[in-house]
């Protein structure tokens, strides 16, 4: 027992043993989504195979949840964010036309930097300046995004000429799978099933075996050759950084997004796990070991970008670990043996298709819309830059650019009404770089 207490700061008085470790198992039940949903994500940039990218989703998965089991020894788990790959693939590469290397390149970047912020304390200077109406429609926006995508790998969306998207067939194929199967993942989850999104994933694509494709006749999921192997190598995306553009302003605005979003995403869900577990202590405001935490994350985002894949980001999925109990390292620790054991898993997880993991990804999307009906919407000078932060994100197909918006318009706005003393220094220079890069990119 002092050996736990040593490497995970477990307290024989007040924690059990196995407490910890099914606290740590159902942190993985309810994540293990994102080991399919990733390889899903990153399928649409050539060139980084998805095997590749479900070995390094689960190292960087691994590798931040042991930081945070062992320097911070709190209970929860880390893997790359949701909404941070969708911004990889479909903002940085596919709108933007950059490559995988560049994203990548960011992403190492964003972590360096946070390390630093996280130890020079910059970090609570940055999160301070900005507007909490801003941090709440960012969430929110980005949850629209992921649904969008969602919805789209499905084929519930579908491209029109003449409207630019419409409705897709929803009697037919990967569309019907993909309904059928975010009414089973809801179902699920209303009933507060542990592992619930993981669960509509698998049932999705088993019945993906007799729904066919009317443009192939063949099933949508096709059964996997085998269930166990060794993971994939990762040498086609390992290390595959590009240096020449490190000083451009687009490298700066998806450097800064990845920042941002990263920040206040672990933030938020240090925050509220803590709050909803009773972790603080009643009349303050402090979160014991909050520092470790962010640095944990900063360390986790690093090697992720080294293993190849987009920002690794603590997960509010934790939340479900510390229902069940889990209060110290151990938990996590258990959560990173978890992904470990699933690295031998890859066939199962890479069998599933886009249509089957479309319903995690909307139903995800409905989950962080919550902060919405905090935004004072009566008050116009910050609902309107709510609401454009909110809606260009999945219309413009950017979360930087509904970031970039949201903040010119959120100064502009209050300039206009005469509300000054609402707008930081920090917002002034912030909107003053962004419309540099409208203007002059």
């Amino acid at each position: 027992m002092s050996a736990f207490h040593k490497l995970f700061g477990f307290d024989p008085t007040k924690n059990n043993v196995r407490t910890e470790i099914l606290a740590g198992l159902t942190t993985f039940l309810t994540m293990a989504y994102i080991l399919a949903v990733n390889p899903g994500i990153f399928s649409a940039l050539p060139g980084m195979p998805a095997g590749s990218v479900f070995t390094a989703t689960a190292l960087a998965a691994i590798v931040g949840t042991l930081v945070m089991a062992l320097y911070a020894k709190k209970p929860f788990a880390l893997a790359p964010g949701m909404g941070l790959n969708a911004f990889f693939v479909f903002t940085v590469c596919l709108t933007m036309g950059h490559s995988w290397q560049f994203a990548l390149t960011a992403v190492l970047l964003e972590g360096i930097i946070f390390i630093i912020l996280t130890l020079t304390k910059v970090r609570t200077w940055l999160i301070n300046a900005i507007p909490g109406t801003l941090k709440k429609a960012i969430g929110a926006g980005i949850g629209l995004f992921i649904a969008f995508i969602g919805m789209q790998n499905a084929g519930i969306i579908v491209n029109n000429d003449a409207t630019l998207v419409s409705l897709g067939d929803l009697t037919h194929g990967k569309a019907l799978l993909g309904m059928i199967g975010l009414f089973i993942t809801a179902g699920l989850v209303m009933a507060k099933v542990r592992g619930g999104i993981l669960w509509g994933i698998l049932i999705t694509a088993a019945l993906g075996l007799v729904i066919k494709d009317p443009a192939t006749g063949a099933a949508i999921t096709t059964l996997p050759k085998a269930v166990v192997s060794m993971p994939d190598s990762i040498s086609p995306i390992f290390c595959k950084f590009e240096w020449s553009q490190i000083l451009s302003w687009d490298m700066l605005a998806v450097v800064f997004t990845f920042l941002f979003i990263d920040m206040f995403d672990t933030m938020g869900t240090i925050i509220g796990v803590h709050q909803g577990a009773g972790l603080i202590q009643k009349g303050s405001d402090e979160i014991p070991g909050v520092e470790k935490m962010f640095l944990a994350d900063a360390i986790a985002t690093v090697a992720g970008a080294c293993f190849g894949t987009s920002t690794t980001t603590t997960y509010v999925e934790s939340t479900a670990g510390v229902g069940e109990g889990g209060r110290t390292g151990l938990t996590a620790f258990s959560t990173a043996v978890c992904f470990a054991l699933a690295l031998f898993l890859s066939p199962i997880f890479l069998a599933i298709p886009g249509a089957a993991t479309a319903p995690a990804l909307i139903i995800v999307g409905v989950m962080m819309m919550g902060p919405v009906k905090t935004i004072h919407w009566d008050d116009y000078c910050r609902a309107i830059p709510a609401f454009l932060t909110i809606i260009l994100m999945p219309l413009a197909y950017s979360i930087s650019d509904g970031i970039l918006i949201g903040v010119i318009s959120y100064v502009i706005c209050h300039a206009v009404a005469g509300k000054f003393k609402d707008i930081s220094i920090t917002m002034w220079i912030l909107a003053a770089l962004f419309i540099c890069k409208y203007i002059f990119i």
